[in-house]
């Protein structure tokens, strides 16, 4: 079974630099597995954000994080600045799923690629509540 290949840059519509920090590398000299979670978060956030024009714990309806995974597919670690880019796969009433591409270096394949999915819930109650317009407009225009 071969697996699938790597994502492309071109693959993704909105993008983000990340500088890496001395304590993001492991005993095993490469970036460790947790901060790429953190990295995909960090970046998530930072769309939503620049898309809203304020703070998304501002906003009558939060995304809280209802899956998260990724594909590691080469090292990378301090020092340097990793690239972040992200696509959105799939909007629904209460949830967006984005595909999110880590770079680092020279050349076109991530060195990452993740899966990251918003569940929207109302700021106050954590009900489940549909996609603010602003964030779902957003959304609509990454779609891949």
């Amino acid at each position: 079974m071969s697996r699938p290949p790597a994502p492309t840059r071109a693959d993704f519509g909105w993008w983000d630099s990340i500088n890496t920090r001395w304590n993001d590398n492991d005993i095993f000299g490469h970036m460790n597995n947790a901060v790429y979670f953190e990295l995909m978060d960090t970046a998530v956030n930072n769309q939503l954000v620049e898309a809203c024009g304020r703070p998304v714990e501002e906003m009558p309806a939060i995304g809280v994080v209802a899956e998260v995974s990724c594909r590691y597919l080469r090292e990378m670690r301090y020092p340097g600045t990793i690239e972040i880019g992200i696509a959105v796969t799939k909007v629904g009433n209460a949830s967006i799923h984005y595909k999110v591409g880590l770079f680092q270096g020279p050349g076109d394949e991530a060195a990452a690629e993740g899966r990251f999915v918003h569940v929207y819930v109302d700021s106050l109650t954590r009900e489940v509540t549909r996609i603010p317009e602003v964030i779902r407009d957003s959304a609509a225009d990454l779609l891949r």
